[in-house]
């Protein structure tokens, strides 16, 4: 009996495991997760804070400014995903695509201008994805996209000074975890809304 006992005890233990909770202990981080950290905000509020990255490119401010204007429609369509509210969400979108729009390729040059086409594109394709859903979780997968080429571009151009900070939620998609960009440190997570408002960190300061 003591052996089956002790064998029993050390099963226990190797299938033990903690489950990742907001504000508690953080879990060890997958390789997918490990992204270059300039500030960090845990949601219990602990701050390391450095100077924001420099933009990989030297380009026209003008441009900088115009890609300041993309990221602000994208902050908003953001808000809207915290509301949880898809209709709000798709209109966003489309104020989105507007200003991507606006953004005009010719101010850049050589390799600046070849990623751009690709990160634009990128762009495009995820916010189309948006308007044409109905389903709050699709247009939040979506989102998801849209954040990835629009942090590279943000990172490769620059803001002109604009305030940016790229944040994390290890819960978001079945613990797979998800990103999104913020002009505020405050974290106000669009992938869960008021379920969990406050999930998440700062994981990097642009401008």
């Amino acid at each position: 009996m003591k052996t089956k006992s002790l064998f029993f005890s050390m099963l226990l233990a190797a299938t033990t495991f903690t489950f990742i909770q907001c504000g508690g202990n953080k879990k060890e981080e997958t390789p997918a997760e490990q992204a270059p950290v300039t500030e960090q905000e845990h949601a219990s509020g602990s701050t390391a804070t450095a100077e924001a990255a420099e933009p990989l490119f030297t380009v026209d401010t003008q441009f900088q400014q115009q890609l300041a204007g993309v990221f602000k429609s994208y902050v908003s369509l953001k808000e809207t995903l915290v509301q949880s509210e898809s209709v709000k969400v798709s209109a966003a979108a489309t104020a989105t695509l507007a200003s991507l729009a606006s953004t005009d390729m010719k101010l850049l040059s050589g390799a600046a201008h070849n990623d751009w086409m690709n990160y634009s594109a990128g762009i495009e394709s995820s916010l189309k994805a948006i308007v044409a859903s109905t389903d709050i979780e699709e247009q939040r997968l979506s989102f998801s996209s849209l954040t990835e080429n629009l942090y590279k571009s943000i990172k490769a151009y620059g803001l002109g000074g604009t305030q940016a900070y790229y944040e994390f939620c290890p819960m978001a998609f079945d613990n797979q975890g998800g990103f999104w960009l913020s002009d505020a440190a405050e974290i106000r997570n669009p992938y869960f809304g008021d379920k969990m408002l406050t999930c998440g960190e700062v994981r990097e300061k642009l401008k």
